[in-house]
């Protein structure tokens, strides 16, 4: 991984947001924040139509957003090998989220590259979007 301070100076972003629409938003708050245990960090309702919700990833500088807007209709989930990835260094609190999860309707699935498979959890979320809970301490 390339350390160079001159990526700031070329890309100076002071935040990154993942946004997704949704037509549940709220089968998708109660997954991300009840089931993976994430913060709620921000959320609007009526904005143009739009409704949404932001999650930390695992704060406020990185975030996961929701979005449902009024007349919004379901929308295929893309292929199986489309992942978000959380890694989780314990393996005891990751398996009491896949648990967790489990529970609450969503369990474990097959994850389409074998690889997510060695040390980690594949979940569909609400809205069939695969997450992987991945037991490792990431790069």
């Amino acid at each position: 991984m390339d350390n160079n301070p001159v990526w700031s100076e070329q890309m100076p972003a002071v935040q990154f947001r993942v946004a997704r629409p949704t037509h549940q938003i709220e089968k998708i708050k109660q997954f991300y924040h009840e089931g993976l245990g994430l913060p709620v960090i921000g959320s609007f309702q009526q904005h143009q139509g739009y409704d949404g919700v932001m999650f930390g990833l695992p704060d406020s500088a990185y975030h996961l957003e929701f979005t449902q807007h009024e007349h919004g209709i379901p929308l295929p989930p893309p292929s199986e090998d489309n992942l978000l990835v959380f890694y989780i260094p314990d393996a005891d609190k990751r398996n009491a989220i896949a648990q967790r999860l489990q529970a609450m309707g969503y369990p474990a699935v097959k994850a389409e590259n074998p690889y997510w498979d060695v040390n980690g959890i594949t979940i569909c979320d609400p809205d069939g979007w695969r997450i992987v809970l991945q037991n490792t301490s990431g790069l």
